[in-house]
């Protein structure tokens, strides 16, 4: 049985995203609920009732601020994660699932293009891999240790590939 809904909302505070992706709302949403679909019915047991969580599309300047604030970085991220929950008290809610609001995710529209570029990769596609690790961050995931990483990316990349998106972590093709 699949988890409950999952309801995204989106704010774009930036619209140089709405230039670079004219739905870039639906694909946000798309990745969202893939990474929810994918996760929260292995890492919680069988979920039924619907979760929330925002996203803030904005600026590098604005996401330098929070970085600053928040994790002592004075730099620009591609995305932070905020969530609702510590992970340890959302690994203990189990079957009860999580709470309703999940947390935030703010994504930083001139790091996205640039890491997009540099990459040689769709600006959509990237954008998608940061929406679902900002959610696998809402739902406790984590890569601080090596063996979190490896597993945090393989569930990335099933997922981006349940979307029809190349997995980030391969080398792109040199033909």
């Amino acid at each position: 049985m699949a988890a409950g809904p999952l309801e995204l909302d989106v704010l774009i505070d930036e619209q140089g995203w709405e230039k670079a992706l004219p739905d870039v709302g639906g694909r946000c949403r798309e990745a969202a609920r893939a990474a929810w679909q994918e996760s929260a019915p292995h890492q919680r047991g069988l979920l039924h009732e619907a979760a929330g969580a925002c996203l803030l599309l904005t600026s590098d300047e604005r996401i330098r601020a929070l970085n600053r604030q928040f994790r002592g970085l004075d730099e620009p991220t591609d995305v932070l994660s905020f969530p609702a929950v510590e992970a340890d008290v959302l690994a203990a809610a189990g079957a009860e699932g999580p709470p309703p609001e999940l947390g935030d995710i703010v994504i930083a529209l001139q790091t996205t293009l640039a890491d997009a570029t540099r990459e040689g990769r769709p600006v959509g596609d990237h954008l998608s891999h940061l929406v679902i690790h900002g959610m696998l961050h809402l739902l406790g995931h984590d890569h601080q240790r090596d063996a979190e990483a490896e597993a945090m990316e393989a569930l990335e990349a099933r997922i981006l590939a349940g979307l029809g998106i190349p997995d980030p972590y391969a080398p792109l093709d040199q033909t």
